[in-house]
């Protein structure tokens, strides 16, 4: 199973349109295999976009 340090380093993102202090707005389920997605890390983005992708292991310190 991939782990998100196995996509490299953090490719943070913006959101555009203000501030957004809920920070329940940052994350989207995913379509396809029902991950919550941090959208403000592109890395996990791009992992979520691809066809029959599995979910990946986030570890925390």
């Amino acid at each position: 199973m991939t782990k998100l340090s196995d996509l490299g380093p953090p490719i943070p993102g913006k959101r555009h349109g203000g501030d957004h202090s809920d920070e329940q707005d940052n994350f989207y389920s995913c379509p396809i295999c029902g991950q919550l997605v941090d959208m403000r890390d592109l890395r996990q983005v791009i992992w979520h976009e691809r066809p029959k992708h599995k979910p990946f292991i986030v570890l925390v310190d």
